[in-house]
């Protein structure tokens, strides 16, 4: 179709006109998008992934599951040689049943002292009884050695009969003192057997927990990764032998910028989008703010106080929390992008939720100082 001359003049008016109605719908619409989205796409999937470790040192006799296997909390997951701690555990039961055996040796000996401290106690009353006696015998013959019935001599007699019998009470009453404090020490030497066998029992339990610790069980649910154990491997207490990722408790740490951060409340809707799943995208809550910006959590912060400085805008983690039905497919460590929908219902807002752990930790400490 040819085009008249007055057509052809007024096709740049047409051409910019439509290009100026675009521009203004599109400022149209990315005004409201900005007003009503805060978006971001340094964003990647985490979990509090465990790493599980042994207790004690020895060889690997068997492992029971495989790389990205589910696992359950308790579930076995490696048994290691158990034959030092089964025996170390038989020397330490052994030797609790001797010194048990050594406390009921003493308690016996203890009931035996008993008994020869009532045997000391009557030989004293018996002592004392003829003590008694020969006193009364000599005061009946000193009345009749007054009148001339009885000699000089048999009062001496009876006299020494009475010197006789008191170092008789002397000696039972020596012997019963020996024999209390025999008890006495009888007593400390049980005080002394009895805390052996608790130290010996300490040693029982230590050595069957050793036993318990050669079977390493699953801590949490989640699924086997990085797996590094094989069976006849030697490990040692503290090395990490494999990992479990709890998929169904997955969460998103989005780095805001801060010029971003105003407008975000915590409990606000979030929009989930992830490059490895296709299709509608996930939903999530933002959870909480962190204390610092990233920066301040790297292994060498970055230090501004110098001449050449420039302003560089910093970013906030945000952690969100997702719908634990749709979390279920994320893996930790896929980057995703996020949208915060700004009209959804939200509580603290980023300044105010700083404040509110201020004021929460200044209560917790007056509450202790009461």
């Amino acid at each position: 179709m040819t085009l008249t001359p007055v057509q052809k003049k007024r096709l740049p008016l047409i051409v910019a006109a439509v290009v100026g109605l675009a521009l203004i719908v599109g400022g149209v619409v990315w005004w409201q998008g900005k007003q009503r989205w805060e978006a971001t796409d340094n964003a990647f999937v985490q979990a509090d992934t465990t790493e599980v470790s042994p207790q004690i040192d020895g060889y690997v006799v068997e492992v029971l599951v495989a790389d990205n296997q589910r696992v359950e909390a308790g579930q076995v997951l490696i048994r290691l040689d158990d034959a030092d701690a089964k025996a170390n555990l038989a020397q330490a039961e052994a030797q609790l049943s001797a010194l048990q055996a050594g406390v009921q040796n003493v308690d016996a000996r203890a009931e035996q002292e008993q008994a020869m401290i009532a045997s000391r106690a009557a030989a004293v009353t018996q002592a004392q009884a003829q003590a008694e006696l020969a006193s009364q015998q000599v005061a009946r013959y000193g009345q009749l050695a007054e009148k001339g019935w009885v000699s000089q001599q048999r009062i001496e007699t009876e006299r020494a009969g009475v010197r006789t019998a008191q170092a008789s009470v002397a000696e039972a009453q020596a012997a019963l003192v020996a024999e209390q404090r025999a008890a006495g020490v009888l007593g400390s030497t049980r005080n002394q057997s009895v805390a052996s066998v608790e130290q010996a029992r300490a040693a029982v339990d230590k050595a069957r927990i050793a036993l318990d610790r050669t079977v390493i069980r699953a801590p949490v649910s989640g699924v086997v990764g990085a797996r590094g154990v094989r069976v006849g491997q030697y490990v040692r207490p503290g090395g990490t032998i494999l990992s479990i990722v709890p998929l169904g408790d997955t969460y998103v740490v989005a780095n805001f910028k801060e010029t971003q951060m105003d407008r975000l409340r915590l409990g606000q809707t979030v929009e989930i989008k992830a490059d490895a799943f296709k299709g509608e995208p996930l939903v999530g809550h933002i959870d909480s703010f962190a204390p610092a910006t990233g920066s301040e959590f790297a292994l060498i912060p970055i230090e501004n106080a110098t001449g050449n400085f420039t302003k560089i805008t910093q970013r906030v983690p945000v952690r969100i929390r997702v719908d634990r039905r749709e979390g279920a497919a994320l893996r930790p460590g896929l980057s995703v992008e996020v949208k915060v929908d700004l009209k959804s219902d939200g509580t603290l807002s980023f300044a105010e939720a700083a404040t509110g752990s201020m004021q929460t930790a200044e209560a917790t400490t007056e509450v202790a100082s009461r």
